[in-house]
């Protein structure tokens, strides 16, 4: 019998012989060793997505980890990450797939050479995997070794439009290409989905997921980040970094701190050889937290002393 083509209408969707953790715990540990700190919530969310299959969607302000969870939950698995970064105007061909025009046209030009000019026989020529680029989508349900994680990175920067697109491959793990067919994953993905909800997504979509929503942690979990992240910071500072950058997300500024400008400011400090916070330091390194003037003008006039002093208490 020949074998299956990836484009078979009838092809059987296996699901990937990978060695995954056993347990949420387990997938606590394992996250863990690659660097990352996960609670309980949200290590129970990152089971089901590798044991039943089930997209997961992560929402949340920018620069908690979401992405990060992806790129580990890969190392865990010891797999490829693919990664489809979503932006405004975001389309089939830059997501899916794309034909060779330059490979298509020269094709045409040899067989025209040739003497051969049957119209059918061009398309059916050019048409055809030779031609065919893979973008992320696509290359994520070919992925021949074992299942990789697909992240779709910000999704709700991309318009409705591609959203809906979506739809098919996050409920059957499928992409249709009108000049080839059907696109059946060989190895499904553990898809990721991120969202830092810039505008709400369908309901349609959200059906298809599992959902987590990543806030900020708290003072002792990101402390716990930063040792675990940077190691050769000392306790202190670590403490004093976090601490302010906790104090700093209560003020109503327009882009408040991730955990991604904690560890930003928490390594600037650490190649400063500064053992510990002070005002002067607060100053000249502001812009490791604080991305734009006017929440810096705001953090001056609430005071630097004042933010000092609740991180050394």
């Amino acid at each position: 019998m020949a074998p299956h083509s990836p484009f078979s209408p009838n092809r059987i969707l296996p699901m990937n012989n990978l060695l995954l953790p056993a347990d949420p715990q387990a997938v606590v540990a394992e996250l863990h060793a690659t660097g990352y700190v996960a609670d309980e919530a949200l290590a129970t969310s990152a089971f089901l997505l590798l044991h039943l299959g089930r997209p997961l969607l992560l929402e949340g302000p920018s620069g908690v980890g979401k992405t990060e969870l992806a790129q580990a939950l890969a190392t865990l698995c010891q797999t490829e990450l693919i990664r489809l970064q979503c932006y405004e105007g975001l389309d089939v061909h830059s997501a899916v797939y794309e034909w060779n025009y330059q490979k298509q046209l020269l094709a045409i030009r040899l067989e025209e050479a040739s003497g051969t000019n049957r119209l059918d026989s061009k398309q059916a020529q050019i048409f055809s995997e030779e031609f065919l680029l893979e973008r992320p989508l696509l290359s994520a349900l070919r992925h021949s070794a074992k299942s990789p994680v697909l992240l779709i990175d910000e999704v709700d920067r991309a318009d409705e439009e591609f959203e809906a697109f979506l739809l098919e491959l996050l409920s059957v793990f499928q992409i249709t290409i009108p000049e080839l067919g059907t696109v059946h994953a060989t190895h499904r993905p553990h898809v990721v989905l991120t969202s830092n909800r810039t505008r709400e997504l369908s309901d349609a979509l959200k059906r298809r997921c599992l959902y987590h929503w990543i806030g900020y942690p708290d003072s002792a979990q990101e402390q716990e980040i930063v040792r675990q992240r940077l190691p050769q910071v000392e306790a202190e500072l670590a403490r004093q970094t976090v601490q302010c950058i906790q104090s700093l997300r209560e003020l109503p500024l327009s882009k408040s701190p991730g955990v991604a400008e904690t560890l930003d400011w928490a390594q600037a400090l650490l190649l400063l050889n500064r053992p510990h916070l002070d005002e002067l330091t607060f100053e000249r390194t502001m812009g490791c937290v604080l991305k734009s003037t006017e929440d810096q003008e705001l953090v001056r006039k609430r005071g630097l002393d004042n933010l000092l002093t609740a991180a050394m208490g």
